[in-house]
């Protein structure tokens, strides 16, 4: 059973063009059922029927996972039953009609614009780290890249003459995405001050590197943009995800157009990008309500606090 979850996972890999993390987050998903049918004496995956699935699918809801658990689960098995059908390995899909739950989403939390110039604030000693840092911020904030992206982003698709950056997103797909005069003015001070100081022998392309010249892991890029929080002497708790909503939530508070947001940050599709006009009009809402002299901010509208948490898609 394991060596055709290997071949399914090249799939992915060499046809499908699927991240790393997608790859990694299928094998773990489809191990834990492999390793679940043999308990069950169920060791080819020919013998799996539906009500195969959908017992381990209680049994997995037995552990309290939640919904976005299950929805990866129930996901992973159909696009793995769906591959080994369409190549003639297994006579049907035992997983076609097993709907998938629906996915409850928060609501995108951003910064405000006071909290963005309290981040963005340059640095006083301007350390390779501290050039290297802000240089993150800077790009993340001003064209709105996932965490991935930031950490693989190598210096060949830098265009700092043209203003530009060429990035490879989900599922190898290529945008080219605006820098702004303060992130290209300070990824040209980092590169000339800060890099080559970081830089050793065995340095790779990426724009990006720790004080030892290797890229960094998700979690050391994690952790520094945190304490450069704390710095900034932002209370609350920011994630580098939140510099990608804060850059998709301005863009549309100052009138952009969903579609070009869309292209920007790489969404597949327009529903995903939609989440953001939720966040904006709830804004837009409470300035009106804060500002107009004849708004309903004396009223308890119970219904709109609710929505701001969560939606259904």
């Amino acid at each position: 059973m394991d060596a055709l979850i290997e071949d399914f996972l090249v799939h992915l890999r060499n046809e499908r063009g699927q991240a790393d993390h997608t790859q990694r987050t299928y094998a773990a998903l489809l191990k834990k059922f492999a390793d679940w049918a043999a308990k069950k004496k169920v060791t080819e995956w020919k013998a799996i029927r539906a009500t195969n699935i959908i017992d381990f699918l209680q049994h997995e809801r037995g552990r309290h996972l939640s919904a976005e658990s299950l929805y990866l689960q129930i996901a992973a098995l159909r696009a793995f039953f769906r591959y080994a059908e369409s190549e003639k390995i297994l006579p049907g899909n035992p997983a076609e009609n097993i709907s998938l739950p629906r996915r409850w989403h928060r609501l995108p939390k951003s910064l405000t614009s006071e909290e963005i110039n309290k981040l963005l604030k340059p640095p006083v000693h301007g350390t390779p780290s501290d050039l290297c840092d802000h240089a993150v911020l800077e790009l993340a904030y001003a064209s709105g890249l996932r965490l991935a992206e930031l950490r693989n982003v190598r210096l060949e698709q830098l265009h700092l003459e043209s203003g530009f950056i060429t990035i490879i997103g989900k599922g190898n797909k290529e945008r080219v995405v605006p820098l702004g005069r303060k992130a290209s003015d300070a990824l040209e001070r980092y590169l000339e001050s800060g890099r080559p100081k970081l830089v050793t022998r065995r340095s790779p392309a990426n724009i990006f590197l720790t004080k030892r010249g290797t890229p960094f892991a998700a979690v050391t890029l994690w952790l520094r943009i945190k304490k450069r929080v704390r710095v900034a002497g932002i209370a609350r708790n920011i994630t580098p995800h939140m510099l990608r909503h804060s850059f998709a939530t301005h863009l549309l508070e100052n009138g952009a157009d969903l579609r070009v947001i869309q292209e920007l940050l790489g969404h597949a599709s327009i529903n995903t990008t939609e989440i953001y006009t939720h966040v904006a009009s709830d804004r837009l809402r409470d300035i009106h309500n804060r500002f107009h002299p004849r708004a309903y901010h004396h009223r308890y509208n119970p219904i709109a606090k609710n929505q701001k948490h969560r939606w259904s898609s």
